[in-house]
């Protein structure tokens, strides 16, 4: 995929106070091109003595001790500074480096939710994701099914995640690349007037920053 893919779809749905994984059973077809490259290159690494499996077993092991609370707490800052906002939306990889983010090389685009529009983040060849600020992507954003349908039919497997998006609000759906990361920064629900970013941090999820749920006040 050479560049993200952006979709605007219309149906006639209205949104939900409900949000579950969707079901969509992974297809059990061969390994794609990049996963043999992946695995031919982490071979040959480990047998060239460049890396050893310690080595990559450790790196595995500190991907895996991320999680999203750094991206809810942007989240967060960026409903209640709103020149936070507008840097953040100017400058992802800047205004994540304001909390300690290093996103590794590549680029972090913030595409923010309103009114007339609902951003919905997918890889297509594979699972490029933020890792740094989400921590480690679930099944579903790696499975296949969701790689394809999201693109086709976005307000379909929105659905099926329990997000009904209405008629008079765009889906568009943003395709990440090797080098080029999507975060949604989701609209702020109505009823948290007057919260901490403390208690704002706390509504916010994963799932809410890729796209496929909103957040609610509990």
């Amino acid at each position: 995929m050479a560049d993200d893919r952006d979709h605007d779809h219309d149906h006639d749905h209205a949104n939900p106070l409900h949000n579950h994984p969707p079901l969509q059973p992974d297809d059990e077809s061969p390994p794609g091109r990049h996963e043999v490259m992946t695995e031919a290159m982490r071979e040959l690494l480990v047998e060239k003595g460049v890396l050893s499996a310690d080595d990559i077993r450790a790196a595995l092991e500190n991907i895996d001790s991320w999680a999203p609370s750094k991206g809810a707490q942007i989240v967060a800052r960026a409903w209640t500074d709103d020149a936070f906002r507008k840097r953040l939306l100017a400058d992802g990889n800047a205004a994540l480096a304001e909390f300690g983010i290093d996103s590794g090389g590549a680029k972090v685009t913030v595409v923010e939710n309103t009114d007339r529009v609902h951003n919905v983040i997918v890889c297509t060849l594979c699972s490029c994701y933020p890792r740094a600020v989400l921590g480690l992507p679930p099944d579903w954003y790696r499975s296949k099914n969701y790689r394809r349908r999201v693109v086709v039919e976005p307000r379909a497997v929105l659905e099926e995640f329990g997000l009904r998006v209405p008629d008079d609000r765009a889906v568009r759906v943003h395709d990440s690349l090797a080098d080029l990361r999507y975060l949604v920064l989701p609209r702020r629900p109505e009823g948290t007037d007057g919260w901490t970013e403390e208690q704002l941090a706390g509504i916010v999820t994963r799932d809410c920053m890729v796209g496929v749920a909103e957040p609610r006040p509990e």
